[in-house]
């Protein structure tokens, strides 16, 4: 019985972990959708249609990155023709690109 005990505290433990993060996503989510309602970032469709200007490709991933200072960047990870993956970092609150990288699968 007590190895039972254990595996459901771990459980638990689990799904308050998974929760938190859950919640903590939630919130990242209310933050992003408030500084475009307040004009401080682009809208995610302006960002995304600019990528698709600078890279022939499918978009893989899409991140909002809060760097702490006020500011905010946009990543968009994208698969180019020939299989390379494009990494593009835009300034969320002026759309100018900000860096690329090229990487090779």
């Amino acid at each position: 019985m007590p190895y039972t005990r254990t595996i459901a505290a771990a459980a638990c433990g689990v799904l308050l972990l998974a929760g938190s993060a859950l919640a903590d996503r939630q919130d990242d989510h209310e933050r992003a959708r408030e500084a475009v309602a307040a004009g401080r970032i682009l809208p995610l469709d302006t960002i995304v249609e600019r990528a698709r200007t600078e890279v022939d490709g499918d978009i893989l991933d899409v991140e909002l990155e809060d760097e702490g200072d006020g500011s905010f960047v946009y990543e968009i990870k994208m698969l180019a023709p020939g299989g390379r993956i494009v990494k593009l970092e835009y300034d969320a609150a002026t759309g100018v690109l900000l860096r690329s990288k090229l990487r090779r699968r």
